[in-house]
Parts: C-alpha cells; sequence; structure tokens
C-alpha cells in the first residue's frame, strides 16, 4: 500500500506518494539514482551517477516557479489557460503554451516540464538521460528502450504491454494521467491515459485534459480523437478497465509475466 504526507509547492498542499511504479523503467546497462528536493523526487537513469547535478537542477527551477508563483499566485491555482507576459521565465512559458493548446491550467504540465527541463540540464554530461517525475517520462536514448504501462495493479495490462521507443523519436515525453491510481488531479476515471510528444510539458498538459475526457470506456474514441486534434503529439493510448485504445506513431509490445 502506497505511503504519502503532506507536501508544498508554492502556497499548495500536495500529497506526496511512494514512487511503486518506477520498477517499468529500469534499464541494466544504466545508472540509476533518485534526486529529491522537497516534493519534486525525480528517478534518473544516466550514463554515470548525475545526482548532484541533478538536484542542482531541481532547485533552480523549482526557485524560477516558485519565484513566479509568489507573484502570480494564479498560476498555481487556475484550472483553465492563462496569459503569461513577454518577461515570464522560459519554464513559465513552456508550462502557458502546453496549457493553451491542451485547454487545461498551467500547473497540469509541472511534472513533465520539470522532468524535461531537468533532462535537458544533464544530456550534456551523459549521452543518455530518462527523467522520471511521477510518471511522466522525459527520455534521450542511444537504443530501443521500453516503458512498462502501468494503470494500476488490477489492469489485465499492467506487466503484460509496454511503450517500444526508438532513439530516433528522441528526445520524447511520455506522461500518464489517471483517474484511479494515485493522486494527481483528473475529473475522469481512466485508468491510464498516456501521451507521447516531443515536447513533455505537453504531453503532460494533454495526459491530464485527456483523461477528463474519459469517464467510461465509450470514451475512448472521443479521447483520441481529442490526441488526434492537438498538434505536435506522436501517439496516445487510453487504458480503463479491460478496454485500451491506441493512436499515432505508438508501438505497443508484450512483455513477460
Amino acid at each position: 500500500m502506497s505511503q504519502r504526507r503532506p507536501c508544498r509547492l508554492g502556497h499548495i498542499s500536495f500529497m506526496y506518494q511512494q514512487r511503486f511504479y518506477r520498477d517499468w523503467t529500469r534499464d541494466s546497462d544504466l545508472v540509476s539514482f533518485n534526486a529529491t528536493v522537497r516534493e519534486t523526487d525525480l528517478y534518473v537513469q544516466a550514463r554515470r551517477n548525475l545526482r548532484r547535478k541533478t538536484v542542482r537542477g531541481i532547485s533552480k527551477f523549482r526557485e524560477v516557479l516558485e519565484g513566479y508563483i509568489e507573484h502570480h499566485p494564479g498560476f498555481l491555482t487556475a484550472l483553465k489557460p492563462i496569459e503569461v507576459g513577454e518577461d515570464a521565465p522560459q519554464i513559465v512559458k513552456a508550462m502557458a503554451e502546453a496549457a493553451a493548446v491542451a485547454g487545461v491550467g498551467p500547473m497540469a504540465s509541472v511534472a513533465g516540464v520539470m522532468a524535461e527541463y531537468v533532462g535537458y540540464d544533464l544530456l550534456p554530461f551523459s549521452r543518455e538521460v530518462i527523467v522520471e517525475n511521477g510518471g511522466d517520462i522525459f527520455l534521450k536514448v542511444l537504443e530501443k528502450r521500453v516503458i512498462g504501462l502501468y494503470a494500476g495493479d488490477a489492469s489485465p495490462f499492467t506487466g503484460k504491454l509496454a511503450l517500444e521507443v526508438r532513439p530516433e523519436e528522441t528526445p520524447l515525453g511520455v506522461c500518464t494521467s489517471s483517474g484511479t491510481v494515485g493522486h494527481s488531479l483528473s475529473f475522469g476515471r481512466a485508468d491510464a491515459c498516456v501521451v507521447l510528444s516531443r515536447s513533455t510539458a505537453l504531453a503532460d498538459a494533454t495526459a491530464t485534459a485527456m483523461g477528463n475526457i474519459i469517464a467510461s470506456a465509450d470514451d475512448i474514441p472521443r479521447g483520441l480523437e481529442f490526441a488526434k486534434g492537438i498538434g505536435g503529439l506522436k501517439g496516445a493510448v487510453i487504458i480503463i478497465d479491460d478496454r485500451i485504445g491506441i493512436w499515432g506513431e505508438t508501438r505497443i509490445v508484450s512483455v513477460g509475466e
């Protein structure tokens, strides 16, 4: 059973959830480590241990976001897109742009954008980097990698199916939203909505928006149509109960029991 403790970003309380799905992205040829700054808890795989550089990256981007939120508190609480000024930090602009495309609040992309920005910070020190942040993943890889699909312990697809990612497709964001797993805000009940995009921020925001659409398995076609209408996406997967929908440049492979 997952363990939770309260934590804070800016002025809003969130809940930390034990990262029980991290075994689904483990690769034996890469060095794996965790880097944590308050509630930001990244699981990183690279060619060497870059924990200290990762912690510095987390701290840097958190400071930028928290500084912006301190002067623009609406950025933290908005559930719809909001405009930011031309002088806003680049990470804030990336979140606002992703939110505007997906039709959600900018914080819907915070986990993805943090993984992405920290990932790019690490690339000068490792030619391969995988950064996971709460189920949202940034990848830059040199060989084929497989990412297991996690839709909850009760799902018939968990532990059976995975996404195959090829080097030429990266850098790539693979982000997941769920209405039944974890603590993230969702107005739907999909077990997993997975979105692939070159922009991890956009993948995260769109996964949230798509998850809000899925109230039952009958909504899968509508969710995939929504994804098709978002420019910049590579593919999407929706899992609810014993049903799965797949669209785009998405390769699903079987994995062992």
